[in-house]
């Protein structure tokens, strides 16, 4: 059965369909002429599925990882699209996980200043976070996601039988973006994770997957629709972000995007203790939980403390000079802040590491 949630944007409004089989209905995405764009992995995995059953008018393939989601693979995207003839009609479709959906969203955005496009995420990561909210975006040497445009997708079909082809690791960063969630929304996410893990890792039962990637995606289409262009709540959601990010820039993209989000939520739990914001007991809490799914729990010793601190400084969320920091209270609720000061960043942060 299929799972319907509605992502309320007036015009500009879409569904996410969730469930086993869902990928079937990109047969119906027909009308216009589709863009298939998928990276070579997903293109070994299931292009032969895609080349039957996506109506296609052209298709462009971009080698697969972090180090390629590049502002001049955007163009390469779109000189394609411009070379096969599409015009601002096109329906650009990402077939693959979150660097296919961001480049493609992004491509997609730009393309003769405005083309629509549709999200089949592939892994875990992009079904519960980045295929939903319409942020699109390419990472330069600065930094992650540095350019990129808000563009909302026409529909998102998820499909939990893509999660059978995905290794394990690939998994495990998925389930970083579901706790994060937890954490700063709701506790009863987050202890249904804490829940038998071995079965979301070590022997994936993934018929649990289903209500795990259905309450994420319910969450974050209430928060997009209250604050599209995050000005507000949506800010919540980059929770383990800032550190994560700059763990990932650091490490020249070696540790994955999940990876770093849960070495980032360790970091801002000591913060959050330290400052008294939430308990150590919370704390340790968050950290077994993500311990217990396989993810890092400490920053490595190359990502110094200076270091950190400039590759944060560099995030696209800060304002006036100051680090944006997402802190959690307790299980289930955090607050942005932006008044901590260097050295209690840093001692946090001597306290993580490996």
């Amino acid at each position: 059965m299929m799972e319907r949630i509605q992502v309320g944007l007036g015009d500009r409004a879409y569904e996410i369909v969730i469930g086993p089989g869902a990928r079937a209905l990109a047969a119906d995405l027909t009308g216009r002429r589709n863009f298939l764009v998928t990276d070579s992995r997903v293109a070994e995995l299931w292009g032969s599925w895609a080349a039957k059953e996506i109506p296609q008018a052209g298709s462009f393939v971009f080698p697969a990882g972090e180090r390629h989601k590049t502002p001049e693979t955007v163009v390469s995207i779109c000189r394609r699209a411009a070379e096969l003839r599409f015009d601002r009609k096109a329906r650009f479709v990402a077939l693959g996980g979150g660097v296919v959906g961001d480049m493609t969203g992004f491509a997609a955005a730009i393309y003769m200043r405005g083309a629509g496009f549709v999200q089949i995420p592939t892994t875990l990561l992009a079904m519960v976070d980045s295929s939903v909210g319409g942020k699109t975006g390419v990472d330069i040497p600065e930094g992650k996601n540095l350019i990129g445009a808000f563009h909302q997708p026409e529909q998102v079909l998820i499909d939990p039988d893509f999660l059978a082809t995905l290794p394990p690791g690939e998994l495990r960063c998925g389930l970083a973006e579901i706790l994060k969630t937890g954490v700063i929304f709701d506790e009863a996410l987050f202890a249904e994770l804490e829940r038998d893990p071995d079965s979301l890792t070590v022997a994936p039962d993934y018929a649990r997957f289903v209500p795990l990637i259905r309450r994420s995606c319910e969450l974050k289409a209430q928060v997009v629709v209250a604050d599209e262009r995050e000005a507000g709540i949506r800010a919540l959601l980059n929770y383990g972000h800032t550190f994560g990010h700059a763990v990932e820039l650091l490490s020249d993209f070696s540790i994955g995007h999940g990876e770093g989000v849960a070495v980032g939520m360790c970091c801002a739990g000591e913060l959050a203790a330290r400052l008294g914001l939430w308990t150590r007991k919370e704390a340790e809490r968050q950290k077994r939980a993500i311990a217990a799914l396989g993810l890092p729990v400490a920053l490595p010793r190359h990502c110094t403390v200076p270091a950190m601190l400039e590759a944060m400084r560099r995030d696209k969320k800060n304002r006036d000079g100051a680090i944006a920091l997402v802190l959690p209270r307790r299980i289930g609720a955090a607050e942005v802040n932006r008044d901590v000061a260097d050295a209690e960043i840093g001692a946090a942060l001597e306290a993580v590491h490996a």
